[in-house]
C-alpha cells in the first residue's frame, strides 16, 4: 500500500540496505549468480544479491530487499580479491567484507553501516518461497450476509466506478459506510503484502448490520478512468458520487450513510463533511491534518529514524528534502523543476542512476504530488458539522499521530463541531496493527491485519451514532 509514501521517501529506505559498491579484480574465485540471506538487523531483512561477470567488463551486482518492494538495484560495482568479497559504500557509511567458503556455497561476513555490526551469511541461489502468510481476519464463506458487486457515474469526471456492496441479513433498512482507500492505486479491498484490510473491516461492520460499499479506484481493476492523472481533489469527486449510489439503493436509511477513509483516504472523508450533502458521519483512520509538505517533512524523518539512519544523515537529507519540495512547489513548469530537481536527489543518492533520478522527480512532479504538496486541510474542517471519530496508531510512522490528531481536532473544533472524538491507538501502525517497529516493511511480517480493539471502536462509534 502506497500510503503517501513517495518514491523519494520508499528509495532513501530502501538504500538503508542497499549502496554504492566498488569494482571487480581479475583472477579472483566467481561469485557470478544470484545470493541470498538475512541481514540481522533489528527489523531483518531479506537480502538478494545477484551478481553478473562478463568476460570483458566489470563485475556487475543488484540488490532486491522483498520487504521493501526494491528490486534489482543496480550497484556501482564488487570488488574480489582471491576468496574475499568487499561492497562498500562511502556515502551510507556501509562496508561488507565476506570470504568465500572451500566449496564456494557461501559468503561468511560483517555488514558495518554507521557505526553499527551485523553478521551477514550469503548462500548461493535464491531464497525458498516463503509460505503463504497467515490472514485469519479474511472472512471464509458461507458468510452471513449479501454480497453483490455493483457500478456507480461520477457525474463530474463521466467515468464508471466499480465495487462491492455487502448488506446485513435481514430486511433493512441498514446504515451504511462508503470506504475510501489511501493515496498509490488501491483496489477495492486496499489490498498489501497479502493483507486486504477493508474486506476485513467490511466483513465486521456487516456482521454488525452496517451496509458497506467499496470500490476500486479510478483506474484500477474493474473501474474506469485514468489514476495517473488524478489529484486528490478528483478522488474526492469519486468519493462523494459513491455516497450519492449508496443513498439511493434498495434497504440504505439514507440519512443514516457515512464515509470511512484510510490515509489519504481520511483526509478525503473529513474534505467531503464540508461539501453539499455531506456523510451523516465520518470516521478518519490516520487521516492527514497539516499540509503535504508538513507531512512528507515529518514522515521521512521518521521513517528513516526508526530504520537505524544516524542523525548526521537524517539531517542532511531533510534540508535535501526541503530544498526539493520548495523547487517544486515554486517552480510551476515541470521540466524546469526537473532539471533543478535531479542534481540534489544525485547527491542525496549517488548510486543511482540519472534514468532513475529523473523517473523520481517526474512522479514528484506529478499531478498528485504537486496538488498534496499544497493541500492543507484545515479551513475545510472548520466546515464540518458531522460528527468524527478520528483515529491514529502511536506507531504511524506514515502519518505521526501526535502531529495529525491535534492538528484534525483543533480544525473541527474552530468551526463549533462538537460531535468530536480523538484518540490516539497505543502500539498500532499505519494500518491499526499492532505493530513492533511501525515500518512499512513490518506490515507484511505481521497476521493480524486490523487491530481488533480498533475495529470494536469503530463499530461502537457509528452504532452509537446511527441509532433510529
Amino acid at each position: 500500500m502506497k500510503r503517501i509514501f513517495s518514491g523519494v521517501q520508499a528509495l532513501l529506505c530502501a538504500l538503508l540496505l542497499s549502496g554504492s559498491f566498488g569494482a571487480t579484480a581479475q583472477g579472483s574465485k566467481s561469485v557470478a549468480g544470484p545470493w541470498n540471506g538475512i541481514l540481522e538487523t533489528p527489523n531483518p531483512a531479506q537480502l538478494i544479491i545477484n551478481i553478473s561477470e562478463p568476460p570483458n567488463g566489470p563485475r556487475i551486482a543488484a540488490l532486491s530487499v522483498p520487504q521493501q518492494k526494491v528490486t534489482d538495484m543496480a550497484f556501482s560495482g564488487a570488488e574480489m580479491q582471491g576468496d574475499s568479497l568487499v561492497l562498500l559504500s562511502d556515502f551510507l557509511g556501509l562496508r561488507y567484507a565476506a570470504k568465500l567458503s572451500v566449496d564456494g556455497q557461501q559468503l561468511k561476513g560483517l555488514w558495518k553501516q554507521n557505526g553499527e555490526k551485523w553478521n551477514l551469511t550469503l548462500t548461493r541461489g535464491l531464497p525458498a518461497p516463503p509460505p503463504p502468510p497467515k490472514r485469519p481476519q479474511d472472512p471464509t464463506p458461507p458468510l452471513p450476509y449479501r454480497e453483490q458487486e455493483v457500478s456507480f457515474q461520477n457525474p463530474r469526471s463521466n467515468q464508471q466506478l466499480t465495487g462491492t456492496l455487502t448488506l446485513p441479513a435481514g430486511k433493512g433498512p441498514f446504515p451504511a459506510v462508503v470506504l475510501v482507500s489511501g493515496s498509490g492505486p488501491q483496489d477495492r479491498d486496499e489490498a498489501l503484502m497479502g493483507h486486504r484490510p477493508f474486506l476485513v473491516l467490511a466483513d465486521y461492520l456487516t456482521r454488525r448490520g452496517v451496509a458497506v460499499l467499496r470500490y476500486d479506484d479510478r483506474g484500477v481493476g474493474k473501474s474506469g478512468g485514468t489514476y495517473a492523472t488524478a489529484t486528490t481533489a478528483d478522488f474526492l469527486t469519486d468519493a462523494q458520487a459513491a455516497l450519492q449510489f449508496l443513498r439511493t439503493q434498495p434497504g440504505i436509511q439514507p440519512k443514516r450513510v457515512g464515509m470511512i477513509g484510510h490515509s489519504e483516504g481520511g483526509t478525503i472523508a473529513l474534505l467531503a463533511g464540508a461539501q453539499p450533502a455531506p456523510p451523516a458521519f465520518i470516521v478518519s483512520l490516520a487521516g492527514v491534518g497539516v499540509s503535504g509538505t508538513e507531512l512528507l517533512i515529518r514522515q521521512q524523518a521518521d521513517l528513516l529514524r526508526t530504520a537505524g539512519l544516524d542523525t548526521a544523515h537524517l539531517q542532511q537529507l531533510r534540508r535535501t528534502q526541503q530544498q526539493v519540495l520548495q523547487i517544486i512547489t515554486t517552480t510551476l513548469d515541470n521540466p524546469p523543476a526537473i532539471s533543478k530537481v535531479v542534481p540534489l536527489l544525485k547527491q542525496a543518492s549517488p548510486g543511482v542512476t540519472e534514468s532513475a533520478l529523473t523517473a523520481m522527480a517526474t512522479q514528484m512532479t506529478a499531478p498528485w504530488y504537486r496538488h498534496f504538496l499544497t493541500l492543507n486541510p484545515q479551513p475545510e474542517l472548520a466546515r464540518v458539522k458531522a460528527p468524527v471519530l478520528a483515529l491514529n496508531g502511536s506507531k504511524d510512522l506514515q502519518v505521526a499521530a501526535d502531529l495529525n490528531l491535534p492538528a484534525i481536532e483543533k480544525g473541527l473544533k474552530a468551526g463549533g463541531n462538537r460531535d468530536v472524538t480523538i484518540q490516539q491507538l497505543d502500539g498500532l501502525n499505519h494500518l491499526l496493527q499492532t505493530a513492533t517497529t511501525g515500518l512499512p516493511s513490518e506490515y507484511g511480517q505481521l497476521d493480524e491485519t486490523i487491530s481488533p480493539a480498533a475495529l470494536q471502536l469503530i463499530g461502537n462509534w457509528i452504532a452509537s451514532h446511527t441509532k433510529r
